[in-house]
């Protein structure tokens, strides 16, 4: 990915990485928007759980272990562009 240099770079000019600058925006912007920015990333997550349990039983707890633990790369990457993603929701309704 052409952006893993700002992912990864802890002084970058945005001043931390992802996750510690969606922490500083989750403890500081407006608590409405945030309250809706994590109540949009819970429904996504139980849709998401439903349909793995449709496909794969209600077991499906250790195959997510399983391939975070073999895709680990790939799941850190998603969770900065996550990060991102909801900094980028929450500041744009805030303004």
């Amino acid at each position: 990915m052409k952006y893993e240099a700002l992912f990864e770079d802890e002084d970058n000019i945005f001043g931390g990485s992802p996750r510690s600058k969606f922490h500083d925006i989750v403890y500081n912007a407006n608590r409405d928007i945030v309250e809706m920015e994590l109540e949009r990333l819970i429904e996504r997550q139980a849709v998401l759980e439903n349909m793995l349990g449709e496909e794969h039983g209600d077991d499906f707890d250790e195959k997510i272990k399983l391939y975070h633990v073999s895709n680990r790369a790939e799941v850190e990457s998603k969770a900065k562009s996550l990060f991102i993603e909801s900094v980028g929701n929450i500041l744009s309704q805030n303004e």
